[in-house]
């Protein structure tokens, strides 16, 4: 007895889950338009690239050494050796 019933769920099961399928199925044909429209791709552009110029580091004359020397001289004697800036 218990046999044949868990046979007759199982088939059940089966013929059920098949019906639910094929009503999803249809209700999909039902729904997409006849003819399928076509993918139309865009089209890329590319962008151009823009060279860009470098620019040369210019190094600065023995005179103008001399001058910033002079002054973080100036600012390292004014300091004093205080601590703060009281």
């Amino acid at each position: 007895m218990l046999k044949a019933r868990r046979q007759h769920q199982k088939t059940r099961k089966l013929i059920d889950g098949a019906a639910k399928a094929a009503k999803r199925l249809a209700k999909l044909a039902a729904a997409e338009p006849a003819v399928k429209k076509e993918k139309v791709k865009k089209i890329r552009v590319k962008k151009e690239k823009v060279e860009t110029e470098t620019v040369k580091k210019v190094k600065p004359t023995k005179e103008e050494l001399g001058k910033q020397d002079a002054k973080d001289a100036k600012k390292a004697t004014l300091g004093g050796g205080k601590k703060g800036g009281k």
